[in-house]
């Protein structure tokens, strides 16, 4: 087994391991669960220092029936070793704090975590339609069951909704996969964008983009695909909303940056004015109506939403700041939400409310809450020196090389977002105190970590982006020369 298969299936280890383990105590469960996160985290950093700016592949034969041959493929090239690091480090971070978040039956709860996480790694090194397919439904059972066992007062409907919505961008997805492999002839992405690039017609191109698009943005999700992910938000778990905003809204990002332009990068161009309206659209939506809700999660999903046009925005651009700058959005906004709902779990913890109303004044009894808080909600609104800024102007640089007056309409989104991460962030830390929660303790040593560790991600990408650009330029080049760019 390579290491790329290693990768991808070291976590559901852990999940064979809760399966036969029969000591229910919770320091068990956790130091089994801590250990496990840990291998697929090593093995990222080990291809991290590997891979350089190539690409590693696996392949071996896997299903031949008549005409049909289908190869078990993985491959991490830059883009996809991104979002893989993102993924092992914040399902590592999320088991660390389980053990205090948790206590109804944390042995179940670790093992539908690992078996999240082989999916969301699955989809992230898959090389070939077939394989990517099969581990993005992967994702959609294990998140059902966190979200509607362990969620909030109104968990059911959550989680219904989420399987309803996602599962119809799957079968979109599906039909779209479909219609590439009849016309394509195969499932591996290298043969398929050059299947497309030389032999599809516009018309055939546009229509499996469109099919894409709405796939894909679901899960991003584009308004108006978005109501199912505010429910998922505010009613899920803070540690699975961690994963959730984290890392699984990305593979939208991923899915239109790897399919989307990959394969199609001409209709992309045709479409750019469509999808970077839509890109507006969610931009300035999701921030007006973040400023108005008075619930802290609420104002976060609606952020989310809002971050998630700057990716649309980006990527329309077509050039490489902005493509650059959608992928920075992506990672950044992936760790600062993270960071951000974090917060929501150690508020709602010590409160049972993350209520924006009834919390305030914190700065004054949880002052080192209240510091993170305070910078997690900078990171968010784009602070030099955080890797919001750096994504952010990459977007803006892209967006007005191309299309200025798209781009002056989009900064409105940027003014707004100020407003309301401010607001909801000095109401808590700085507002009226609330007495009720004056005797409530700051940060406990299990949480100092995901705190730490996140925070620390963020400023280092702020300070050096490279890091982070490095790892993308031969894809960004290879998206490019598919349009003669």
């Amino acid at each position: 087994m390579g290491l790329l298969s290693l990768l991808v299936f070291s976590p559901f280890l852990g999940f064979f391991i809760f399966m036969f383990l029969r000591d229910k105590k919770e320091k068990v469960l956790y130091t089994v669960a801590t250990i496990t996160s840990i291998i697929p985290l090593f093995i990222a950093t080990m291809l991290y220092k590997q891979i350089g700016i190539g690409t590693i592949r696996e392949s071996v034969h896997w299903i031949e029936v008549g005409n049909v041959h289908i190869d078990y493929e993985l491959a991490m090239d830059g883009l996809s070793l991104l979002f893989v690091m993102l993924t092992a480090l914040i399902t590592f971070l999320v088991t660390l704090i389980i053990y205090y978040q948790v206590n109804d039956n944390a042995k179940l709860f670790y093992q539908l975590l690992f078996l999240l996480e082989t999916g969301i790694l699955g989809v992230f090194l898959a090389d070939n339609l077939f394989l990517f397919f099969i581990f993005f439904e992967l994702t959609l059972v294990p998140m059902f069951f966190l979200i509607g066992k362990w969620g909030g007062v109104d968990r059911e409907h959550a989680a219904y909704r989420y399987v309803i919505y996602n599962g119809i961008g799957s079968l979109i997805l599906l039909l779209g996969i479909v219609g590439i492999m009849v016309l394509s002839g195969t499932t591996n992405y290298d043969a398929v964008a050059n299947h497309f690039q030389t032999n599809g017609t516009s018309v055939t191109n546009t229509t499996i983009l469109i099919a894409l698009i709405v796939a894909f943005g679901i899960k991003l999700p584009i308004v108006p695909f978005h109501s199912w992910m505010v429910k998922v938000h505010v009613h899920a778990p803070p540690v699975i909303v961690m994963i959730h905003a984290g890392v699984l809204l990305k593979i939208g990002a991923y899915g239109l940056v790897k399919f989307g332009l990959g394969f199609f990068p001409d209709a992309f161009l045709n479409l750019a004015p469509l999808i970077v309206t839509l890109g507006i659209v969610n931009l300035l939506y999701g921030a007006f109506l973040a400023f108005v809700q008075t619930e802290l999660r609420k104002v976060l999903a609606y952020a989310s939403i809002s971050h998630m046009g700057l990716v649309l925005i980006g990527l329309a651009a077509f050039n490489e700041a902005g493509i650059q700058g959608a992928i920075f959005q992506a990672i950044s906004h992936g760790l600062i939400s993270a960071l951000l709902f974090f917060f929501v779990g150690v508020l709602f913890i010590r409160t049972g409310t993350t209520n924006i109303e009834k919390l305030g004044g914190f700065a004054s009894f949880t002052p080192v809450i209240s510091a993170y808080l305070l910078i997690a909600g900078l990171a968010a609104l784009g602070l030099p020196g955080m890797s919001g800024f750096i994504s952010e102007f990459m977007v803006f640089l892209g967006i007005f090389r191309e299309m200025p007056v798209m781009g002056a309409i989009a900064t409105i989104g940027i003014i707004m977002t100020v407003v309301y991460m401010l607001r909801a962030i000095l109401s808590i830390t700085y507002g009226k105190q609330a007495e009720d929660f004056k005797d409530i303790t700051d940060l406990q040593p299990v949480e100092w970590p995901p705190a730490v560790v996140l925070t620390a991600t963020i400023i280092i990408i702020g300070i050096y982006p490279n890091i982070v650009a490095e790892h993308l330029q031969i894809t960004i080049e290879t998206i490019l020369t598919g349009i003669g760019g």
